[in-house]
């Protein structure tokens, strides 16, 4: 997934191709080397098939029945080139599955980077005076000697806001990402952007009964193509409606004992372990438990910190980690992740909270204006008044804007937190501006699809795969994503709204789908997440407490920062609520501890 790197164009420098491949590659088993095209990877398809050389990563899937049969018998690399010869990026439209794709024609003299539709597998790259220098992981890509890799302020602002650095941004300022169903093409006279795949978000008319059917046999098509042929195969299990779904149709499909693996926490109202229990009792799963501790968070960060190119501060990173590793110490060297349920099906609480203050637009603006306005602007005496001023005030704000009002950077003045000099450095206003156009990108008028569509990029490409991407790399594990497979996110964007959710009820159209399959606890469970204790366990813990207020100090900070803020930051949460203030504490470790690794 992250081991290629390559480029376009005719660079010449002091080393050979061969040597730089070594350099931004090392052991490297698969490379072209050409006039106008490097490539070199060592977990992916690089060859040459007519006038097109290319480097594929990952699984693609082609939609023709003839191109598939074509590509079983030959390889996905001589029928990509064939294709792409004849039809230039064209050829993207014929693709599904996952994967990070380069090619370069030497008829036209251009080369091509493309990504899947839902951005499982990265790719990065980099324009250089003559060329194009691309590849799966931002690390390898800063040995190219064209690549100065001088930091990008307002990617580091942009951490801090959504935790992760959301693509296009990279950490360094010549580096950007691809964006999920993305291409670039590159020529000499410079790079054309595009996307080979948007979403068909209008409603499918059919009755709920036969959605619900064609929903189920679709899911069960990703998991039996997921499951792999020769691999040891297991499945993530929080007990939770996606990872319960695709264990249970993991068993049903098995040809051997079904495995499942969970992770707990000796914190209460963090453990959701009696609920994976509850789901592999149902499925007649064997379920492998592994409760994290202190300890394990401590021990573990510096590599985790180590294993990402950027930085990234989603702590549910640690269990996800340890539970991967559960299953390679279990002799598994596959696994099946329920990620992307939440995001095709609605799921997450703040599709509720938002549908709730969209409810306020229906009341007549004069009634607005006249009364409702003007009333709660009074310090009135009256039970929840407070709460109904909240309200009105978030809901006179537009989306996506109005998600953001929890955020921690929308919660203080930024001059607070950061130093002059570096807010004068950066468009503090980036952040809303990237969220508001992929909120206005697609051709619906519908609020729930257009938060989706934003969530399949920030919450799943930027944030999700990255997670477990990278950890069960960490883990020495492969990971699929069978609710991710292209039909099963073709029939989810058509879903009518009202069946989504029915009323305030969130997901109703999946529980009713899979009522007569998972068990009644599932079906009844609240959205829980897999979030780690961290802020509880910085109170009380020593080692954990040392090394978090230790990376506070780094001086990395220094200029952008602002000591008081993270003074006030350790005080803020040792007194009042812990585990909010340890979420910032979390991502600002993380970040520090990020560049200790790799500076």
């Amino acid at each position: 997934m992250y081991d290629f790197v390559g480029w376009f164009g005719n660079l010449s420098y002091k080393h050979s191709p061969s040597d730089l491949l070594d350099s931004m590659l090392p052991s490297y088993s698969l490379s072209h080397i050409g006039p106008q095209s490097v490539m070199a990877s060592n977990s992916g398809i690089v060859g040459e098939t007519g006038a097109v050389t290319y480097l594929i990563s990952g699984r693609p899937r082609w939609h023709s029945p003839r191109l598939a049969n074509e590509a079983t018998k030959e390889g996905n690399g001589p029928v990509f080139a064939r294709v792409y010869q004849d039809h230039g990026p064209n050829v993207l439209q014929q693709l599904n599955g996952d994967f990070s794709i380069a090619a370069y024609n030497q008829d036209t003299g251009e080369g091509i980077l493309a990504i899947d539709r839902m951005g499982i597998h990265p790719l990065c790259y980099a324009e250089v005076p003559g060329g194009l220098v691309f590849g799966g992981d931002i690390r390898r890509l800063r040995r190219h000697p064209s690549i100065s890799a001088d930091f990008n302020p307002l990617a580091l602002f942009a951490y801090l806001y959504f935790h992760m650095i959301p693509s296009p941004l990279a950490t360094y300022r010549e580096m950007k990402k691809l964006l999920p169903g993305q291409y670039v093409i590159w020529r000499p006279t410079g790079i054309e952007q595009g996307f080979h795949w948007r979403p068909d978000f209008r409603d499918d008319p059919r009755p709920e009964p036969e959605l619900a059917q064609e929903l189920k046999h679709r899911l069960q098509q990703a998991v039996a193509e997921d499951l792999g042929q020769s691999q040891q195969t297991g499945a993530f299990l929080s007990g939770g409606l996606d990872s319960s779904t695709i264990t249970g149709l993991f068993k049903q499909l098995a040809s051997e004992e079904a495995a499942a693996f969970s992770i707990g926490f000796d914190a209460e109202g963090y453990d959701e372990m009696g609920y994976a229990r509850s789901s592999a009792r149902h499925f007649g799963v064997r379920l492998h438990e592994y409760y994290v501790t202190p300890d394990d968070v401590v021990s573990a960060i510096p590599s985790i910190a180590a294993e990402y190119d950027e930085p990234f501060g989603n702590a549910s990173a640690i269990p996800t980690y340890y539970c991967a590793r559960l299953a390679r110490e279990n002799g598994k060297n596959l696994i099946l992740a329920g990620d992307g349920g939440d995001e095709l099906f609605a799921g997450n609480e703040r599709y509720r909270k938002q549908r709730i203050f969209s409810l306020y637009n229906k009341i007549p603006e004069w009634l607005q204006n006249l009364l409702i306005e003007p009333l709660v602007q009074f310090e009135l005496p009256l039970p929840l008044s407070d709460k109904l001023k909240s309200y009105v005030e978030q809901a006179k704000l537009p989306m996506p804007d109005r998600m953001e009002t929890y955020n921690f950077l929308h919660r203080s003045s930024l001059s607070e937190i950061f130093e002059a000099d570096f807010l004068a450095s950066i468009d503090s206003n980036w952040p809303l501006t990237h969220l508001r156009e992929f909120y206005q990108e697609p051709d619906t008028d519908s609020m729930l699809k257009r938060m989706l569509y934003l969530d399949w990029k920030i919450t799943l490409a930027d944030n999700d795969l990255r997670k477990v991407n990278r950890m069960c790399r960490l883990a020495g594990i492969e990971v699929r994503y069978p609710m991710l497979q292209g039909p099963v996110v073709e029939l989810a964007a058509t879903i009518p709204d009202h069946m989504l959710m029915c009323g305030f009820e969130l997901r109703s159209f999946y529980r009713r789908a899979f009522s007569d399959f998972l068990p009644k606890s599932t079906l009844e469970k609240r959205k829980h997440g897999f979030g780690l204790p961290f802020g509880l366990w910085l109170q009380s813990d020593p080692a954990l407490q040392s090394l978090a207020y230790d990376s506070l100090n780094s001086r990395y900070f220094s200029g952008i920062i602002k000591s008081s803020y993270l003074d006030d930051l350790k005080s803020r949460h040792q007194g009042e609520h812990a585990s909010y203030y340890g979420v910032m504490i979390w991502v600002l470790m993380m970040w520090a501890q990020w560049a200790e690794q790799h500076h």
